[in-house]
């Protein structure tokens, strides 16, 4: 016989009963895929209108527009813009800086104590224009973003937050490829590497004008294949 908390089919027998199940989402993914997933979107979208428009330029309506969510969702994510800012700046440069340092590193040990300024800097630039150049819009997006802020006081913070390690890594080698050049000189030299690194990275289009459309701004082959050796020639001029 069934207990009274039993349920009886039409034939008299028992029926197990039932346990409630959870409803899977619509789209088939967890809340933290999807969590993560509008991440993405959000980032995406900011990190387009931040390269395009800079920090300034960009309200978070608009990237609320772009993703195609309302404003106080896109607040759910990111209190403000300032905390957007960084969450694009931070995502992709982890990454960068870290291919750079191995680069480097691997350089370094590869060159059994003695660096060349052209080697240390082939090291430090190719890694960063494959990054990019291969890896599709988005890292092209990030490029021109780190180019157009890098000369803002937003920019040049996360400038320092973030890249300081790898560039003084850098630095640290090209001192041993010119062991009697000063701290300042070395110094300015890297300078003129940053402004011209920045200045390729923002893909304005000025030289594909100026060239008549023999050079591209957006060639990263044709700029790793010349750059590293024209910088390591201006380092070695400034001594003469």
């Amino acid at each position: 016989m069934p207990s009274g908390n039993e349920r009886v089919s039409m034939g008299g027998q028992p029926v197990p009963p039932t346990r409630k199940r959870k409803a899977a989402p619509a789209t088939g993914r967890t809340k933290a895929e999807s969590r993560a997933l509008m991440v993405e979107n959000i980032l995406d979208s900011a990190e387009y209108l931040f390269s395009k428009k800079g920090l300034d330029g960009v309200t978070l309506r608009d990237v609320a527009e772009r993703v195609g969510i309302h404003t106080t969702l896109l607040n759910y994510y990111f209190k403000d813009k300032i905390n957007l800012f960084e969450g694009v700046f931070a995502r992709r440069a982890g990454i960068t800086s870290g291919r750079r340092m191995v680069a480097l590193e691997q350089y370094e040990t590869e060159c059994q104590g003695s660096p060349t300024v052209e080697g240390a800097l082939h090291a430090f630039l190719d890694t960063d224009l494959d990054l990019y150049y291969k890896g599709g819009e988005g890292w092209m997006n990030y490029a021109a973003f780190c180019a157009r802020v890098s000369n803002t006081p937003e920019g040049a913070r996360l400038m320092d937050e973030h890249f300081d390690p790898v560039v003084l890594k850098l630095v640290e080698i090209l001192k041993k490829a010119l062991p009697d050049y000063s701290d300042e000189e070395i110094f300015w030299g890297y300078h003129f590497v940053s402004g011209s690194l920045m200045n390729t990275l923002a893909r304005t289009g000025r030289i594909d004008r100026l060239s008549g459309g023999v050079c591209h701004s957006d060639d990263y082959p044709a700029i790793k294949k010349r750059m590293a050796r024209f910088m390591a020639a201006g380092f070695l001029s400034l001594r003469k």
